[in-house]
């Protein structure tokens, strides 16, 4: 039954930013595409994570292991969320986009009829 839930509990928190990104139109995706979205779903994933660390922490009894896992789990979000993440995405810190060139009034008047 335990693994049930857990599992349940991890499709859920695999599909949350998907359903957040519906919400509404700018408000899912905002939470989610931000520094802050990152630094939210981190920290979820971090407290959910906590199970499996007092599961280390039992079984090596020692609090290097949980350690480890946190480092872990820090690691291979952060390398998720800043490079994996941006690269798919095609967004990248760097790029700037280009000004839109102004229209004179003969282009304006041009696609206006009357």
């Amino acid at each position: 039954m335990w693994n049930a839930v857990t599992a349940a509990i991890g499709a859920i928190m695999g599909l949350l930013p998907h359903v957040l990104h519906h919400a509404t139109l700018f408000a899912g995706a905002a939470l989610v595409t931000t520094s802050g979205g990152n630094l939210l779903f981190g920290a979820v994933g971090l407290l959910l994570s906590v199970p499996l660390l007092r599961r280390l922490y039992r079984r090596f009894g020692t609090w290097k292991a949980p350690a480890i896992g946190v480092a872990l789990f820090t690691v291979m979000f952060s390398l998720s969320a800043f490079v994996i993440g941006p690269a798919i995405s095609g967004n990248s810190p760097t790029e700037t986009p280009e000004p839109a060139s102004p229209t004179t009034p003969t282009e304006h008047t041009t696609h206006h009829p009357g």
